[in-house]
């Protein structure tokens, strides 16, 4: 299983190409992101989001709390989805976020790599 992340912005460079952001990016046009898929169902719930964008966010608790977000039984078929994805071709999460190691896609990482 391959998986790697790119900043959404960055020109396509092969792979299947899924972006995990519930928002879409901003200032990006539909057609210029070259998306093969959006798994919004995947990125952690617009309340999770914005408790760890406020004044009490930390993230050792984002991460507890979307691991448990991502426990729920929608999801776990998604990841199914993304890691079969992975097992037939490269896979490339795509995000808007400038830091991805502190963010939620690190979180996902680490639940793609363990097995269903």
């Amino acid at each position: 299983m391959s998986v790697r992340v790119e900043r959404v912005y960055e020109a396509p460079d092969g792979g299947v190409r899924v972006l995990v952001d519930r928002l879409w990016p901003r200032g990006l046009r539909k057609e210029d992101a070259h998306l093969d898929r959006w798994a919004k169902e995947v990125a952690p719930s617009t309340e999770l989001r914005r408790w760890f964008h406020g004044p009490e966010g930390e993230y050792r608790e984002f991460a507890r709390r979307y691991r448990a977000e991502l426990d729920a039984p929608g999801v776990q078929q998604e990841l199914a989805e993304l890691r079969e994805l992975a097992a037939q071709d490269d896979l490339v999460l795509l995000t808007a976020v400038k830091e991805p190691e502190h963010s939620h896609v690190e979180v996902l990482m680490e639940r793609l790599d363990r097995a269903g």
